[in-house]
């Protein structure tokens, strides 16, 4: 099972040309996992000002099938990934409404937990692998992008 999130495209998302700008697809991507963190039961300020635990992005890709402009209705779909015990990745595919079942956009983001001060990989909390467990491997759709 995967998580869906719903976003339309705001003008602040578009660059001059008035399409959405290639580095704001991964903040909508990045909107879509707090929201299956929150759907989840993470408390969100909770996590995100952690003093044990962070989980910064250490890759990010993103690949384009067409534009998105201003007023496009969106949906993203999550589908994360674990590497073991200190870090995963999330498969992200962003559709256009209008395109049907055809992705308009692809990302991969790879995250690794820390602690915060010494900047030491740690293992992922319980709360983050139950998060993981909740969701089938991806990798079918995986072995397709790649």
């Amino acid at each position: 099972m995967s998580f869906y999130y719903t976003r339309i495209v705001h003008f602040q998302d578009t660059d001059a040309a008035g399409v959405v700008y290639f580095a704001n697809v991964l903040a909508m991507c990045h909107e879509a996992y707090e929201a299956s963190l929150g759907e989840f039961g993470i408390n969100l300020k909770v996590f995100f000002s952690n003093q044990e635990m962070a989980i910064p992005i250490i890759h990010a890709n993103v690949d384009f099938r067409r534009p998105m402009f201003c007023g496009d209705e969106l949906t993203i779909e999550l589908m994360p990934k674990n590497w073991g015990d200190d870090e995963f990745e999330i498969f992200y595919q962003v559709f256009l409404k209008e395109a049907g079942d055809k992705w308009v956009a692809r990302a991969i983001t790879k995250h690794v937990c820390i602690h915060p001060q010494s900047r030491s990989r740690q293992k992922l909390s319980d709360e983050m692998r139950k998060w993981l467990l909740s969701f089938p491997s991806y990798s079918k759709i995986n072995n397709e992008y790649k």
